[in-house]
């Protein structure tokens, strides 16, 4: 693994895993839609990282990030949809693109970053796009790595960072379908430890992993936990999640920056858990971080605020 091309590699995980394989001696191409932004990221310094401009529904633009890399790894993620920036034109048809170029340029080792409960039959059009990505790249790439995490946290994340800053500002937090909704979460930085593993690993090709943390939690114990770290006391009222998906539909229209989108109400709609049929994480032989020994670490300091 000399050269490895990362879409989405200023993301949550993305950004994670470019700093993995630089540091493991990997060159890195960063392929990202705006790359005056991921060179401003990038001027910290990781001086084996390249910056690609590359929108996925440019064919051309792909096909140049892809030339001549050992490996690609597509991590875009779009968790609302905006202008032509849609789930199908990201996750379905923009992971065809990225996984047909790659094989056509004869790049060895493919991981697409799926996640758990991807179904192209879901009436979601969020979970349908994932599910229809991960038949496209089968198609078009046989010998691709599937990786399905479970929601991901660490700092910065959309999960506990965000609920944090509900938890200091907001009397009474909302219990999205009565926060009786099943997650596994997942540390970011035990998936990036994974996908850089597979890259290097030939017996991953073609397989489907799911990649989940050490112990599942309701909605609402995840929100007490968060509620106890920072030191707060919130009245939790269960919120139907005909209504959770009709305020984040408005403030998706409205443009505003909303702590929930439409996707993530579908999402909380099922459990987010390992089915326990594919492998995971310690197939890898990595020994998931659990949510109490991670996040306070980062949100402690929060404990008091407002």
């Amino acid at each position: 693994m000399s050269t490895v091309c990362v879409f989405g590699g200023t993301g949550f995980l993305g950004w994670r895993l470019v700093q993995r394989l630089a540091a493991d001696g990997a060159t890195v191409r960063v392929a990202v839609r705006h790359p005056d932004r991921a060179r401003r990221a990038l001027s910290r310094g990781l001086g084996r990282v390249a910056v690609f401009r590359a929108d996925v529904r440019d064919q051309a633009a792909v096909a140049s990030a892809v030339a001549g890399a050992d490996a690609v790894v597509n991590a875009v993620s779009a968790y609302v949809e905006t202008g032509g920036i849609t789930f199908e034109a990201v996750h379905e048809r923009g992971a065809k693109t990225i996984a047909r170029e790659a094989a056509a340029a004869g790049v060895l080792r493919f991981v697409l970053v799926s996640g758990i409960g991807a179904d192209p039959a879901s009436g979601s059009p969020y979970i349908r796009a994932r599910g229809c990505g991960e038949q496209v790249v089968r198609q078009e790439f046989p010998g691709a790595t599937i990786v399905r995490p479970s929601a991901m946290f660490g700092p910065g994340d959309a999960l506990f960072d965000t609920l944090a800053q509900l938890a200091r500002w907001l009397p009474v937090l909302p219990l999205v379908g009565g926060g009786h909704t099943r997650l596994q979460p997942v540390y970011v930085e035990d998936v990036a430890e994974a996908i850089a593993l597979m890259l290097t690993d030939s017996g991953s090709a073609g397989r489907t992993y799911e990649l989940a943390g050490p112990r599942v939690y309701t909605l609402r114990e995840l929100v007490e936990i968060v509620l106890h770290l920072v030191g707060k006391q919130r009245l939790l009222v269960p919120v139907p999640f005909a209504v959770a998906e009709a305020q984040a539909r408005l403030f998706e229209v409205l443009a505003l920056n909303s702590p929930l989108t439409t996707g993530q109400v579908d999402l909380l709609k099922a459990d987010n858990v390992a089915g326990g049929t594919l492998p995971g994480l310690e197939d890898l032989n990595i020994h998931p971080k659990a949510v109490e020994e991670v996040v306070p670490t980062y949100l402690d300091e929060s404990r008091g605020e407002a």
